[in-house]
C-alpha cells in the first residue's frame, strides 16, 4: 500500500500534522515526524538511536530548512515552537507519499525540491537526500540545519546544555551524533528553540523542550540547472552513503511486502508494520519485540501476544525461536520477565499471563514448524512453569483445589489489566481471572499434547484440564445476564461485562460448548465491538469512561474502563471464525467487519495499528500510535480469512 497526501491534505498544518511516519532500524532504534515534517511530540526525530529496545536516546530532533532565493527566504520544514512562531514550509508542500521511502515534494516559486527519507538497518543511522530543480533564472540556496536534542528519548532537555561541534561530530549531555553531508557543511552559533508539541500537551506531558542547532549545510543550484545532495546522521562515524540507505530501505520494504504471502493488501501492508516491532537485544543475544512507539520498550506479556501474529503469521520462524530461547532461558519460579532492564537491575517477573502464553506460543511454533528438537529443548521449562502454577508461586500465582489459577494480592499488578495509581488499582483483579483460566486450560491441553509428541504420559495435564473445564463450566457463566465472568473474587468486578472473556473462545483449546461460545460472541458483539476494536467495558456499567485523554492520572482511570483496544478484536474474529458452521459465510462476514481497514491504517500512523481509542466514539487513535500486538493480533486474523478462502477455492 501507498499512502499519499496532496496539497489539499496540507495545507493546513493542524491537519497536516494528523498523520506521522515511523521508520525503524531493528535495533529499537527509529525515527517519526508528521506528514509535514514536523514532531508533534518529544518522543519523535529524525535518529532515535538505542543501545537497546529499551535504552535508546533522541540525537537528531529534526531539520530547520530553508530556500534561499531572487532576495527571498521561504521555509520548507514546519514546525511549532513555544508561543506563537511557527516554520511554515508546509504551505508549499504538494505531495507527501510514505509507502516504500518517504517522499515530500515542494513547489516555491520556480523551484522545485525533493525531499527523501529512510534509516539504515541494524545500524544507528539515518539519511535524508534532496534533489532542487532551479527552474528560475538566478542561483538558489537550500539552507539546512539539524536541530539536536541529545537527550534520553521522552526527556527533552529544559535548561541549555554544554555543545561541543567539531568537524561534524556534536557531543552534548555525554551523547555524540555525526553528520555528514555532500553538500557545504560549516558551523554556526549555538542556537537554541523551544519546541512546542501539541500532542504531548493535550495527554498531559511534557508541553515543550529545547533543541539546538550548531551545523549548517548548504547546497548552492545554479539557474536552470538541478543537483543533489545527501546528509547521514549517525551515532558513530560512518561514511555509507545516504542514497544507498535511502536504496537499501526501499528495497527492503518492498521485500517484506513480496515475502509476505498475503494476498490482502492490508495484511500485506501490516508484515511490514509488523517489521517495525522486530529488534536485537544485545544482552540476551536475540530477538525481540518493542511493544509499541513511540513510548514502550519490549515487555515479556506484549511480546508473548504480539509474537504469534508478529513473527508466525508472517512466517519469520527464525525470529520467533530466537524469542522464545530468550524467554525460556529467563523462566525463574515459573515466572518470565515482563521487563528486561539495563545493568545490572534484575528482571521484573510480575506477570501471571506472560508464562501461560509462552507455553502457548511453543505450542503455535511447533504446530507451524514441526521443529521437535526445539519442542524437546523447551519442555522441562514448561514443566516447570506448569508445576509453579499448580503448586504456587511469587504474586499469590496458585491453582486452587477446583483448578482455577488464582493471582495477585495487595497492590500486585499481575495481568494486562495492570494500571496503578499510588495505592489505588482502577481495575483490581486479584481472584481467578477469566482469561487466566482460559490460557491454564488450552496450555494443559497443548502440554499433554506435546509429551504425546516426545513420547511421554500426557495424562496428568489432561486430567487436570478436565478438573479446569468442569470448574469453569460451573463458576464462569452468567447464563441469565449472557457472558461470563471477569473474574471469581467475590466482589462486584466479577459481574463486569469486560473484552477478558472473548479469550476463553479463541484460544486453540476451548472449555465452552458452542451455545455458550455463541452467547459470548453474541455479549461481545453488542456492548463491546466497534469498528476499531474491543471496548474494555461495556457502556452500560456506571465505570464506563467514554473518553481518553488529559493528565496521565485520568489516562490512568480510562485505560480499562471502557477505553476501546485494537488487540482484543483480533481474539473476537477469531472465535467468530473457530464456532461457525459454515467457514465461507464466516469469513465474507468478517472481511465485512475488517472494511474500515485500509482508513484505519491511514489514520495517525500511516501503515500502523494504534494502541487504543476513545470508549465511546473511537474515531482517533490514541495512546501509541504504533502496537505490536494489535499489530500481531489482526495479522492472524488475516492468515485465518487466507486460509479459509483457499480451501475454498479448492
Amino acid at each position: 500500500m501507498e499512502f499519499i497526501f496532496e496539497k489539499n491534505e496540507l495545507a493546513v498544518l493542524e491537519a497536516a500534522e494528523k498523520n506521522c511516519w515511523l521508520l525503524t532500524n531493528g535495533m529499537g532504534g527509529f525515527a517519526s515526524a508528521s506528514a509535514a515534517f514536523s514532531v508533534t511530540r518529544c518522543d519523535q526525530g529524525l535518529l532515535i538511536s538505542a543501545e537497546s529496545p529499551s535504552r535508546r536516546f533522541n540525537l537528531v530532533h529534526r531539520v530547520s530548512e530553508e530556500l534561499v532565493f531572487g532576495g527571498e527566504k521561504a521555509f520548507l520544514s514546519s514546525q511549532r515552537f513555544a508561543g506563537e512562531s511557527a516554520e511554515d514550509g508546509f504551505k508549499s508542500l504538494e505531495k507527501f507519499t510514505f509507502g516504500d521511502g518517504a517522499e515530500w515534494v515542494y513547489n516555491v516559486g520556480d523551484v522545485r525540491v525533493v525531499r527523501r527519507f529512510a534509516m539504515a538497518y541494524c545500524e544507528n543511522a539515518s539519511a535524508l537526500t534532496y534533489r532542487v530543480e532551479n527552474r528560475s533564472q538566478k542561483p538558489c540556496v537550500l539552507n539546512i540545519m539539524p536541530i539536536f536534542q541529545m537527550s534520553q528519548k521522552g526527556d527533552p532537555p529544559q535548561k541549555r546544555l554544554d555543545v561541543s561541534c567539531l568537524g561534524g561530530c556534536v557531543s552534548a549531555g555525554g551523547l555524540f551524533a555525526y553528520v555528514r553531508s555532500s553538500a557545504e557543511l560549516k558551523n554556526t552559533p549555538l542556537r537554541f528553540e523551544r519546541l512546542y508539541y501539541p500532542d504531548d500537551e493535550k495527554d498531559g506531558r511534557r508541553e515543550s523542550g529545547l533543541g539546538f542547532s550548531c551545523l549548517q549545510i548548504s547546497l548552492t543550484v545554479k539557474a536552470g540547472e538541478c543537483a543533489e545532495t545527501e546528509i547521514v546522521f549517525s551515532s558513530e562515524k560512518t561514511e555509507k552513503s545516504g542514497f544507498d540507505i535511502i536504496s537499501a530501505s526501499i528495497k527492503r520494504r518492498r521485500e517484506l511486502i513480496e515475502n509476505s504471502g498475503f494476498k490482502t493488501p492490508e495484511a500485506a501492508e501490516l508484515c511490514r508494520a509488523a517489521d517495525a516491532f522486530s529488534a536485537y537485544r544485545e544482552s540476551t543475544g536475540g530477538k525481540t519485540l518493542i511493544a509499541g512507539y513511540p513510548f514502550f520498550g519490549d515487555w515479556g506479556r506484549d511480546t508473548m501476544i504480539a509474537m504469534q501474529g508478529c513473527t508466525l503469521s508472517t512466517k519469520r520462524y527464525d525470529d520467533a525461536k530466537s524469542i522464545l530461547k530468550t524467554f525460556l532461558s529467563f523462566e525463574k519460579d515459573g515466572l518470565l520477565p515482563n521487563y528486561f532492564p539495563e545493568g545490572r537491575d534484575e528482571p521484573q517477573y510480575n506477570s501471571a499471563d506472560a508464562p501461560l502464553l509462552l507455553i502457548n506460543c511453543v505450542w503455535l511454533y511447533y504446530e507451524k514448524t514441526r521443529d521437535e528438537n526445539f519442542l524437546r529443548m523447551a519442555f522441562p521449562t514448561l514443566k516447570r512453569i506448569e508445576k509453579a502454577y499448580e503448586s504456587g508461586t511469587k504474586y499469590a500465582i496458585k491453582a486452587d483445589s477446583d483448578g482455577l489459577i488464582s493471582a495477585g494480592e495487595g497492590l500486585d499488578q499481575v495481568t494486562w489489566m495492570d494500571v496503578r495509581i499510588g495505592d489505588v488499582l482502577p481495575t483490581p483483579r486479584h481472584g481467578k481471572p477469566v482469561e487466566l483460566n482460559a490460557y491454564w486450560y488450552s496450555d494443559l491441553c497443548a502440554m499433554a499434547e506435546i509429551a504425546k509428541v516426545l513420547g511421554e504420559s500426557g495424562d496428568e495435564y489432561s486430567s487436570l484440564a478436565e478438573r479446569v473445564k468442569a470448574s469453569f463450566n460451573e463458576k464462569f457463566p452468567l447464563s441469565e445476564q449472557g457472558y461470563l465472568k471477569d473474574v471469581i473474587s467475590g466482589t462486584s468486578a466479577d459481574f463486569q461485562l469486560r473484552c477478558n472473556q472473548i479469550w476463553a473462545l479463541s484460544m486453540p483449546f476451548t472449555m465452552l460448548s458452542k451455545k455458550q461460545a455463541e452467547m459470548v460472541l453474541e455479549a461481545v458483539e453488542k456492548h463491546l465491538l466497534t469498528p476499531c476494536g474491543l471496548r474494555t467495558l461495556s457502556p452500560d456499567d456506571p465505570q464506563f469512561r467514554p473518553f481518553y485523554g488529559g493528565p496521565q492520572s485520568e489516562r490512568d482511570l480510562a485505560y480499562h474502563q471502557g477505553t476501546v483496544w485494537v488487540f482484543p478484536a483480533g481474539a473476537y474474529y477469531l472465535a467468530l471464525l473457530k464456532y461457525s458452521d459454515d467457514k465461507k459465510s464466516a469469513a465474507k462476514r468478517v472481511r465485512k467487519m475488517l472494511a474500515d481497514m485500509p482508513d484505519i491504517l491511514r489514520e495517525g500512523c500511516l501503515g500502523q495499528l494504534p494502541e487504543i481509542y476513545d470508549g465511546l466514539e473511537p474515531k482517533r487513535s490514541k495512546g501509541c500510535f504504533a502496537q505490536a500486538w494489535s499489530v500481531g493480533e489482526i495479522l492472524r486474523v488475516y492468515e485465518a480469512l487466507e486460509e479459509i478462502e483457499a480451501q475454498n477455492e479448492d
